[in-house]
């Protein structure tokens, strides 16, 4: 069982994995994707933690806060959070420096579960078994054949909720969320994407249309710094769809600003960007205090535990570009079963080992 440690070294390291088709979503297209890992040793252990950053990010890590958590207790996970959160105040805490905290916060909760011999969720408390996910990918620089294959396949294996990437040529997405509509079969919750790509009143439009295609998902329609636009599309849209943002969220008080403005249905939040699981707890507080859902941000294998730790929380996202990687690189990512991630009793920690040959020909 655990015991007295201290964490004795962190080490960082950042791998560049080249997507497997070219990607693109209503502002952003990309044709790689870059992971930061960080493992955390003490007391004989090694907890692993990881963010989906720039490599910036390792950078800071390894100049910075490294040195920060080093020599710490591994048992007082929030005492180095709180002392990482203080040694960026001059460096800003939105951005890469709160992604940075993220990789090394998971990487001493980690820890701290292995020390003591725990899954994670165990650690934390669970108050359920599994958690739903929902299939994201559905780029918009997908063919209709690929996006058609691609969602109905998720549908197919048993994930009953979907998303897809619109707002590129809005001309083109109603005819893009009908054939996802039929590829997925009347039942299959349909939830879409834009990316803050439209106008507010184009949004309105756009979400009538949607809704007659049972579309019950609406993430991002106006930019997530348009606060008023959000509340805007969640007073006036149709009923039954859910409006969603927070993805960017850095720090508490942008969650915050969200939930007072009224701007969403359902939050969301990832613990890759917003410091950590120690930061997606507060996170999830803040909803439960408010009684509105949390939706976990991608970065499956990295949710699943505290997702089921917290009251709130409603689905995460099962994001193709993250499902693939950590499959790639982790011993122990998971798969759904029956649309959900349940956590691996059997292993401690987040249950994840990084397969260091595997990983090693994309080391940056």
């Amino acid at each position: 069982m655990g015991h007295a440690a201290s964490i004795d070294r962190i080490d960082v390291s950042a791998y560049k994995v080249p997507t497997d088709a070219p990607e693109s979503d209503g502002t952003y297209a990309w044709d790689h994707t870059t992971l930061v890992v960080v493992e955390a040793a003490g007391g004989g252990k090694a907890g692993l933690g990881y963010s989906y950053a720039d490599t910036s990010a390792a950078t800071l890590i390894r100049d910075l806060l490294a040195h920060v958590v080093r020599g710490r207790d591994a048992m007082a996970v929030p005492g180095a959070w709180s002392a990482m959160v203080a040694a960026i105040r001059n460096l800003g805490r939105p951005g890469i420096a709160s992604m940075a905290i993220s990789a090394v916060d998971a990487a001493l909760w980690d820890l701290k579960a292995r020390l003591l011999g725990l899954p994670l969720v165990t650690l934390l408390g669970p108050v359920r078994d599994a958690a739903p996910v929902y299939g994201s990918g559905g780029f918009t620089s997908y063919s209709i054949e690929r996006l058609r294959d691609q969602l109905g396949g998720w549908v197919a294996a048993g994930i009953p909720r979907v998303k897809m990437k619109i707002g590129r040529h809005p001309p083109d997405d109603l005819g893009r969320v009908r054939a996802a509509r039929d590829a997925i079969g009347p039942e299959a919750e349909l939830f879409v994407d834009a990316n803050g790509a439209y106008p507010r009143k184009q949004a309105l439009a756009q979400a009538e249309r949607f809704a007659e295609l049972g579309v019950s998902w609406f993430e991002e329609p106006v930019s997530s710094d348009d606060l008023d636009g959000l509340r805007l599309l969640r007073d006036r849209g149709p009923a039954g769809m859910d409006i969603a943002a927070g993805e960017y969220g850095y720090d508490l008080p942008y969650f915050r600003r969200m939930l007072e403005a009224g701007a969403v249905d359902v939050l969301q939040a990832d613990a890759t960007r917003c410091a950590g699981i120690t930061g997606f707890l507060q996170v999830g507080v803040l909803c439960e205090a408010r009684s509105m859902p949390l939706s976990a941000h991608c970065a499956p294998s990295l949710h699943v535990h505290p997702a089921c730790a917290l009251p709130s929380f409603r689905h995460l996202e099962y994001f193709h570009d993250h499902d693939r990687i950590e499959h790639m690189l982790f011993d122990g990512a998971l798969r759904p079963v029956a649309g959900a991630l349940r956590p691996d009793l059997s292993r401690p920690g987040l249950g994840l080992e990084l397969k260091r040959q595997d990983a090693a020909r994309y080391a940056v």
